[in-house]
């Protein structure tokens, strides 16, 4: 089975500037990868070119053996940083819209969720607080199932006591044959349930490894690793 996303040489260039440069990786499947690094180090570019919202300035980049396009975005689910919902719109309208546009979109799968986050189903978006707004955000990506999923910062803007349990439902709706990219700040919330860890800095690799070889090799956590490298 081939890589579920493969990067040769992979750079994106504005201008002078390079946000990504000569990125080279491979990611199997059946991981929770933590996409880590400061700001401006290319973390969101990344995710970008693997959603087709942008394009390569040189190399490529394969989701499944696939070029980013309308083919790859029927096996990857993208959670966005900030909201894409329609506010006027109802929850139960936002679930029928993505039954309808996804074939992979589990009604069934979403109702547990919505109903363990007590989310009325009748419930106009713009009358939901921002952490529940992201909470919904999150039930409807991984209601799907999908290969891939893209997670840029899922665990940002809700409460610490919110964290655990969008932790939990990522973990228990994913297949084992599928992976999960998370882009977070915040590596203390997310380190236990990493299997593999990416470090970007100035638009290079500068780490690739599994969150066991980083405490086995570095004697210390991946949050500690991070802060040590990046200075924070």
């Amino acid at each position: 089975m081939r890589p579920i996303l493969e990067c040769h040489r992979l750079t994106k260039k504005y201008g002078s500037f390079y946000a990504l440069s000569d990125l080279t990786l491979s990611l199997e499947r059946g991981q929770i990868i933590g996409l880590l690094g400061p700001n401006g180090s290319g973390k969101t570019t990344l995710i970008k070119l693997a959603n087709g919202l942008l394009v390569p300035t040189e190399g490529h980049i394969m989701i499944n053996g696939l070029a980013p396009g309308t083919d790859s975005k029927k096996i990857v689910s993208y959670l966005p940083d900030r909201s894409f919902f329609g506010e006027h719109m109802r929850v139960k309208d936002m679930l029928a819209y993505y039954a309808d546009f996804y074939r992979n979109f589990s009604m069934e799968r979403a109702a547990k969720m919505l109903d363990a986050l007590e989310i009325d189903r009748d419930t106009r978006i713009n009358a939901l607080s921002k952490g529940t707004k992201e909470k919904m955000q999150l039930v409807l990506v991984m209601s799907r199932d999908a290969d891939l999923y893209i997670l840029d910062e899922p665990i940002g803007g809700v409460d610490p006591a919110a964290r655990d349990y969008i932790l939990q439902t990522i973990l228990t709706n994913y297949n084992e044959s599928a992976s999960v990219l998370i882009s977070t700040h915040l590596i203390s919330d997310i380190e236990n349930v990493l299997d593999r860890v990416l470090f970007l800095q100035n638009g290079h690799l500068t780490l690739n490894a599994t969150a066991d070889e980083i405490r086995t090799k570095y004697g210390k956590s991946v949050d500690a690793l991070f802060r040590e490298v990046f200075k924070c």
